[in-house]
């Protein structure tokens, strides 16, 4: 017996952009955990090619995964994972805010105009700028989350993907360096709420060969976790 799917359609608007013409990767992840179980247990999310902007997309529902998908070219695919998402560690908020001024990207921004991390105007963009924790392996900044990605039912699990997505890379990137998110895991277990404060942590596990990984977390301000993501980059040839 075949399972039909549930198809739906999916645009993203230009506001959510990563590189310049295609989607911001962890907004596209925490957009299919949201459609997969709402993010409260793991999600991993595999992206096969970039997700074109304002196009009709095509997602798909079947069993246990969704899909996304530009005609007959599958883009996107998540699926559930039996782990817990460990945290790279907190970062009390004031200390997290002060790694700032250490951000690369104020430097030598390969992707300026990304939705999370990008020198974009305030309320516009999120502008998570990690910078380095002194005498730690770890990258922080501190998130004061804004009104303008506030949604009917609060902060959606879209905006908490695309804010854990970016600084995973940041944990590796040098001036000049740069890689395209691959895949990321992600959980997501409270809600963010509309003007508060946060500590945005993350921390490199390793390389192996052009791929880059990374684990990345959003913390309260007195060290609760409110979501957490495992991420895997991979470098340009």
């Amino acid at each position: 017996m075949t399972t039909a799917a549930l198809q739906t359609v999916l645009t993203v608007p230009e506001r959510f952009r990563g590189p310049v013409g295609v989607a911001n990767g962890g907004w596209i992840a925490g957009t299919m955990a949201e459609a997969l179980n709402g993010g409260r247990s793991a999600v991993e999310v595999t992206l096969h090619a970039p997700t074109p902007l304002e196009t009709e997309l095509r997602l798909d529902h079947l069993a246990n995964s969704v899909s996304l998908s530009h005609g007959d070219k599958l883009l996107v695919e998540a699926i559930p994972v039996a782990e817990d998402l460990e945290g790279p560690g907190f970062v009390p908020f004031n200390d997290a805010a002060r790694a700032e001024a250490g951000f690369v990207g104020l430097r030598m921004h390969p992707f300026a105009e990304c939705f999370a991390c990008g020198l974009r105007e305030p309320g516009d963009g999120l502008r998570i700028f990690p910078g380095r924790v002194a005498g730690t392996d770890l990258v922080a900044a501190g998130w004061r989350v804004p009104f303008t990605v506030t949604g009917e039912e609060g902060v959606p699990a879209s905006i908490v993907g695309a804010v854990l997505d970016c600084i995973t890379g940041w944990a590796h990137f040098g001036p000049g360096e740069t890689a395209l998110l691959g895949r990321l895991a992600i959980r997501i277990d409270g809600p963010v709420r509309p003007g508060g404060q946060y500590s945005v942590v993350a921390r490199p596990t390793g390389r192996d060969g052009r791929k880059m990984f990374g684990q990345s977390a959003i913390y309260e301000m007195d060290g609760t976790p409110v979501a957490t993501a495992r991420a895997t980059w991979i470098a340009p040839r």
